[in-house]
């Protein structure tokens, strides 16, 4: 059994999708960032950078439980146990790793200052705006010009992790100021891993219990010194 600490959020969902992908059993605790549940010392003791998602996994490697943070630590550690959705062969094994640290580099935290800087922030700073704007925009490109090379998924023919991690940050391209009709590789695996019955599982775990948007005391927590308070 897997414990899954999470919420809907891209980071969320990516485990969310390869949890409903592989047919995992798991069991779903939510952490409701808004409120700062992250901050619980419960939590920190999983996920001790107070970031979700987490899982504990009571039949780790060697028969005993293990812990995990990092979204994409836990897609590894996930396609290990369960040798799917990941290749066999070293040569395809480090081209999808490339590109799931592509997105835990590039991918997410550009696209996540963008988001922020066009729909969070409460000051509009012209110049963040553009510079995060402008840098979502080139990495959709890196993007739409891999999805050309292969045809078919990001790492190549197959689909894989690299693809359940980028997956659920394409989904608010609108907030990164980008527009599909601009990246037509894109739209076109967009639709193809958005078809697939697991991911329309994965998405809707926990979206119930978000609300859209902020109020000033999920932002203070999310964005605010609450942040920074020593633990």
């Amino acid at each position: 059994m897997i414990d899954l600490y999470s919420w809907a959020t891209p980071n969320g969902h990516k485990i969310h999708i390869m949890l409903e992908e592989c047919r995992l059993s798991y069991a779903v605790h939510p952490i409701d960032i808004g409120a700062g549940a992250q901050f619980d010392p419960d939590f920190l003791a999983i996920s001790p950078n107070n970031k979700m998602p987490a899982i504990v996994d009571t039949d780790g490697p060697d028969g005993k439980p293990i812990a995990l943070f990092e979204s994409g630590a836990i897609l590894v550690y996930l396609a290990a146990k369960t040798g799917r959705f990941m290749p066999r062969s070293d040569r395809g094994k480090y081209q999808v790793l490339q590109w799931l640290m592509w997105q835990m580099g590039g991918f997410g935290p550009m696209l996540g200052q963008a988001h922020h800087f066009r729909i969070y922030a409460d000051t509009k700073i012209d110049y963040a705006i553009e510079r995060y704007t402008n840098e979502a925009r080139r990495l959709y490109g890196v993007l739409d010009g891999q999805l050309a090379r292969t045809g078919a998924y990001v790492a190549g023919r197959q689909y894989t992790i690299a693809d359940i991690a980028i997956f659920p940050w394409a989904r608010v391209h609108a907030n990164h100021g980008v527009d599909f009709a601009e990246f037509p590789n894109v739209a076109r695996w967009f639709d193809s891993v958005s078809a697939r019955p697991a991911v329309q599982r994965g998405v809707k775990i926990l979206a119930d219990l978000r609300k859209p948007g902020y109020d000033r005391k999920a932002r203070e927590i999310l964005f605010g010194s609450k942040q920074y308070e020593k633990r």
